[in-house]
């Protein structure tokens, strides 16, 4: 890239001046209206969700590149449709801006989040531009869904097993190697390779979406209760709980967590980051127990069912060898906005 060019800052160029160089990411067709037209199939329903990501709170130049911070933006949105039961149409960008921030940074964040999109064949399909003191990149995604197939956090019952659709812990402990090299030392190069990447290109688990539903065809009419976890694995299913009502015993030997971890992390530490770690993008879902075993089965290594919903409103971590006293998990152990 010539040097003039990568060193040129927003303010240099302008909004306008930016906007030309981002629309080359998004399809010429769709942009250049005040609102983008988006084809919706028959007997289906529109998802809406939106993120918002602040640098210094959701990324950072001392653990992620911009491509990265691109790719993580667009994959918490379709980890949020994929959560509904729902596959990407599109997405809009909203960027606020210190007009010091180089052009190339903004193009390349659009080029992490392009590389994540065209592995759904989801477009950006338009957005804004404005002055901020701090840079926040606001992502709203659209998604469409059978309304017979929508996934609702308020729909879990007792007896529902609670199953998550793979390892959680891996982007935490990529975080930590990131701001601490120095640690984890017994891991392979491999090893601390793939921690880091959980950290820095998370997979939104739409991969699922299909066999969930190859499983469930003879089910159809079955209502089911799921969430991401990218808030942790505690907080998805205290959410869930609260949302149907109902309570949940939590098996501390069930929660799947990356291999390396059992040649390297205290085993509390390591239950530590599956239950708050966060940024994990998998599926937490509660459905009847065949069935359940059924999508474990289907999904393969990393899928675990990890408890089951009960009566009450308490979420307990349990060890079923008696070890360990029963905990009651809530949300103040995890990351919160605004906490203390």
């Amino acid at each position: 890239m010539n040097s003039n060019l990568s060193s040129q800052q927003v303010k240099d160029i302008g909004e306008q001046g930016l906007l030309e160089r981002l629309q080359r990411f998004c399809p010429p067709e769709i942009i250049g209206d005040d609102a983008a037209v988006l084809e919706i199939a028959p007997e289906q329903s529109l998802v809406v969700t939106t993120d918002v990501l602040v640098e210094g709170v959701h990324f950072s130049n001392l653990t992620t590149s911009p491509e990265d911070a691109g790719w993580r933006a667009a994959a918490a949105n379709l980890s949020d449709l994929a959560a509904m039961g729902a596959f990407p149409l599109g997405i809009t960008v909203g960027l606020g801006l210190p007009g010091e921030v180089r052009v190339s940074w903004v193009e390349r964040l659009y080029q992490g989040m392009t590389e994540c999109l065209q592995k759904y064949n989801t477009l950006i399909v338009g957005g804004d531009i404005v002055r901020s003191p701090v840079t926040t990149v606001a992502i709203t995604a659209f998604g469409q869904v059978n309304p017979n197939r929508i996934i609702r956090r308020s729909a879990a019952v007792v007896g529902d097993a609670i199953v998550v659709t793979g390892v959680h812990g891996a982007s935490r402990a990529g975080l930590e190697l990131l701001l601490h090299p120095e640690l984890g030392q017994s891991l392979k190069d491999a090893e601390r390779t793939a921690l880091i990447h959980a950290h820095q290109r998370p997979q939104p688990r739409l991969d699922v979406l299909p066999i969930l539903w190859k499983i469930l065809i003879p089910n159809s009419q079955l209502s089911f209760a799921g969430m991401d976890s990218s808030d942790g694995l505690a907080d998805a299913i205290i959410q869930i709980c609260r949302a149907s009502g109902v309570g949940a015993v939590l098996e501390r030997r069930q929660i799947p967590v990356p291999k390396t971890f059992n040649h390297w992390l205290p085993q509390e530490q390591a239950l530590e980051y599956a239950l708050y770690g966060g940024e994990d993008f998998e599926l937490v879902l509660c459905l009847p127990q065949e069935l359940a075993s059924a999508l474990v089965q289907h999904l393969g290594e990393g899928a675990a069912i990890v408890g089951k919903i009960t009566a009450g409103s308490t979420v307990l971590f349990h060890d079923q060898q008696k070890k360990f006293p029963d905990q009651v998990l809530s949300l103040s152990q995890g990351f919160q906005h605004f906490g203390q």
